[in-house]
């Protein structure tokens, strides 16, 4: 909570701006703190249109899926180049999916992509395989096949390069992407996903 921040001559005003860095400092053990101060310390050129959209896309998976007060200093580099790059106007669903592997990487979900998951050998990119959450890339056709995502071991290879040029590995890794964060978000809706499915609909 940010008292009077509104005010026309609180030092506040004109700070707390969406996607500035900021170093701030706050009081209070409960849920609800209060905000002492805040330094402006550089900013990004401002977000606009679906780059914004992104943004608050990527924002809402921290509030989603990080613990409450959990540091994870990791994160900072990865949130800086996904700003970054959609400030500069690079391509959007590559700065998503590196962004969305790098969050559950920290958080301890990492994503299996060089090998397979029963057997241990490395992906053949000419191979057929199916990615069974929390397993991992097993062969397709298999028992398997019916409970996994279907994908190229090129798509996983790409995935582990943080390579999105293909346009079958850019639609292969979002379906993949989409089913992991699903599954550890739960019951947990993310609103900024259905608001950038409805502007594409427009």
């Amino acid at each position: 909570m940010a008292r009077g921040a509104r005010r026309p001559k609180s030092a506040l005003r004109g700070v707390l701006l969406a996607f500035q860095r900021l170093l701030i400092s706050w009081t209070g053990k409960s849920e609800l703190r209060t905000l002492v101060s805040a330094e402006w310390h550089g900013s990004y050129t401002p977000l606009r249109g679906e780059s914004l959209m992104c943004g608050f896309y990527v924002n809402e998976l921290l509030l989603r899926l990080l613990p409450r007060d959990a540091p994870h200093e990791g994160l900072y580099g990865a949130y800086h180049d996904a700003l970054t790059g959609l400030a500069a106007g690079a391509d959007q669903a590559a700065i998503l999916r590196r962004f969305e592997l790098n969050l559950l990487a920290e958080l301890g979900y990492a994503v299996q992509l060089d090998r397979d998951a029963e057997s241990g050998a490395p992906i053949a990119a000419q191979e057929s395989y199916v990615y069974v959450i929390e397993r991992g890339p097993l062969p397709s056709p298999g028992p398997a096949a019916e409970n996994g995502i279907e994908l190229t071991g090129q798509t996983l290879l790409d995935m582990q390069r943080g390579s999105f040029s293909s346009s079958a590995t850019q639609q292969q890794s979002k379906v993949l992407m989409r089913a992991l964060i699903n599954h550890y978000l739960g019951s947990q809706v993310l609103h900024t996903r259905q608001l950038l499915r409805d502007l594409h609909e427009l």
